[in-house]
């Protein structure tokens, strides 16, 4: 999987493939990320790539010549390694279709993406209608670039390519994940079995169910704990998961007695 990341900050990009548990796929090549500068590909002594915009108003327009440069320069690599397919162009914007589980997962099966950073006011409409096949949202806010908008989405990607994490199916518990139904994951705890807080608070407990060894009890706990946190933060899943017949009486019987 090969991710080419136009943006006029790579330096952004050096931290983040250099930690963390989706390290070992960059260094490893198991998922590639490329990153082009698209004042490389401008023209004359200040290497510009934005200007004002027509019609006026406030803030400087990525320009189309350098970006359509660094484009051709990308298919050109790609074409060079003879890869299969044709690899759409991503333009992170809040006009785009919100980043979510499902789409993270399409993403992960695909051979990789273009993605295209924006800056400033944005992009020349004219390189979007040519070149730009899809675009994504993180959310109805606005950020200052698509650099952490490029992050997130290859961080979900690579997390769920094989071998990455440590445990193969500890992505399959996370939130949204359809092993749990699309719900919100539950609560976890580790040591000490009690803690004590500030002076003269009450110890806290893990539950006992956890510490029980009993793991059907446990499992029916967690799925308690997963119904009540998704009725709570977002109940619209408990509608989608409700829907699509994927709560059964026990799960009802759950929501009835925490409401």
């Amino acid at each position: 999987m090969r991710f080419d990341v136009i943006t006029l900050f790579p330096e952004l990009f050096e931290p983040f493939l250099a930690a963390g548990v989706t390290r070992r796929a960059y260094a490893s090549g198991q998922v590639s990320v490329r990153l082009w500068n698209p004042r490389d590909f401008a023209q004359g002594n200040y290497r510009r790539v934005d200007d004002r915009p027509f019609g006026g108003g406030p803030g400087m327009v990525m320009m189309i010549e350098p970006l359509e440069r660094c484009l051709q320069a990308i298919r050109a690599d790609r074409a060079s390694l003879a890869e299969p397919e044709r690899a759409p162009v991503v333009l992170f914007s809040p006009i785009g279709q919100a980043l979510n589980h499902p789409a993270v997962e399409r993403w992960a099966q695909s051979p990789g993406a273009i993605l295209l950073c924006g800056r400033y006011e944005g992009i020349d409409q004219r390189f979007i209608d040519a070149h730009v096949d899809a675009q994504i949202s993180l959310g109805d806010f606005v950020l200052s670039g698509g650099e952490i908008a490029a992050m997130a989405l290859i961080d979900a990607v690579t997390r769920l390519q094989p071998g990455v994490l440590n445990d193969e199916g500890s992505h399959q518990f996370d939130s949204f994940n359809p092993a749990l139904d699309g719900l919100l994951d539950c609560p976890h705890y580790t040591r000490p079995e009690v803690w004590q807080p500030a002076e003269g608070a009450a110890p806290v407990p893990v539950p006992d169910v956890l510490l029980s060894g009993h793991h059907a009890h446990i499992e029916r706990w967690r799925r308690d704990e997963r119904l009540r946190i998704t009725a709570q933060h977002r109940p619209e899943l408990i509608v989608a998961a409700r829907e699509a017949g994927l709560l059964n009486a026990k799960d009802e019987a759950a929501l009835v007695r925490n409401s």
